[in-house]
């Protein structure tokens, strides 16, 4: 029998190409279907192993000492986040936020002018102070905790909130000023000459002409500064001792007695501290990726 150069091609073709032939699928498709598969398994893996904690911590918020480990499902209880609201815990989510917001308020408005003074206004050492700030980032600040214990006790700052919100700013000040000036870059000084030609004074230039161009970085920074302020533990511990000035992070610890630990409480007090994040970031993160992807320019 005598075959068409079509039917000769496709006999000679291997099983799989001859049944994509015949079902009319490209293995080109084929392929990019698996690997969206493959991409999508994942990612669900990924989702799995990052939102699994953070649901289990909710879940297990909503049950009793009794209930948590046995392994059954039992009933749902809010005793727990009553118990923790009762021993005092608003006092440490109230101290958590005062401090946290103040931090990121001074870092936001002090990195927004260093950040613009880099950028635009040219001068001798500016590479060199610039590094400098960076060189912050990758400080470790632990190690300056035994010099300022003693200087916050000798100038009473010490259980106190300018303290602790003025080592919050400076830890969140060298990220900031480095994505801010990053971010600046992409901004053309053509806007403030403009701005200055039409009477616009230096002060008005920096707030109304280029901080509202600049708000997906300020989101970015204000959301990094916040999330850095919102978690600190070490610094806290040295500095705030006194229970009515104690934050998030301390007030977690306090649920851990010597040979025991309430863990309903806990899961309770993990799940307060965490839903102001979630709350903060969700809104957020497409101008936080945007803000991040921006700033990254380099000086």
């Amino acid at each position: 029998m005598i075959r068409t150069p079509a039917e000769r091609s496709t006999a000679a073709a291997g099983p799989a190409t001859r049944s994509c032939i015949v079902t009319g699928v490209r293995p080109s498709r084929v392929r990019r279907g698996l690997q969206d598969l493959l991409v999508l398994a994942v990612l669900g893996v990924v989702w799995a192993f990052m939102l699994g904690p953070a649901a289990w911590i909710f879940y297990s918020s909503l049950q009793t000492n009794e209930t948590l480990f046995s392994g059954g499902m039992g009933g749902f209880t809010l005793g727990n986040y009553a118990k923790i609201f009762r021993t005092g815990f608003r006092v440490f989510l109230f101290n958590s936020l005062v401090i946290c917001a103040a931090a990121v308020v001074i870092s936001t408005f002090v990195s927004v002018l260093a950040a613009y003074v880099f950028s635009r206004k040219p001068f001798r050492l500016r590479r060199l102070l610039f590094s400098s700030v960076l060189s912050g980032q990758l400080f470790p600040w632990i190690i300056l905790v035994t010099p300022l214990f003693i200087l916050f006790s000798r100038v009473g700052l010490l259980n106190s909130y300018p303290g602790i919100i003025f080592c919050y700013s400076a830890i969140a000040l060298p990220f900031s000023v480095y994505l801010l000036v990053g971010y600046l870059q992409s901004i053309p000084h053509s806007l403030d000459e403009a701005a200055r030609i039409d009477g616009a004074t230096q002060y008005q230039v920096i707030w109304k002409i280029v901080f509202p161009i600049m708000l997906p970085g300020i989101v970015a920074t204000t959301t990094y500064a916040f999330l850095l302020c919102w978690s600190e533990y070490l610094l806290a511990l040295a500095f705030l001792s006194e229970e009515h000035m104690k934050t998030l992070p301390l007030g977690l610890y306090s649920f851990f007695g010597q040979d025991t630990a309430d863990w309903g409480a806990i899961m309770a007090a993990s799940a307060v501290t965490t839903l102001p994040t979630l709350v903060l970031f969700l809104p957020l993160q497409r101008r936080l990726a945007s803000g991040l992807t921006a700033g990254a320019v380099k000086q």
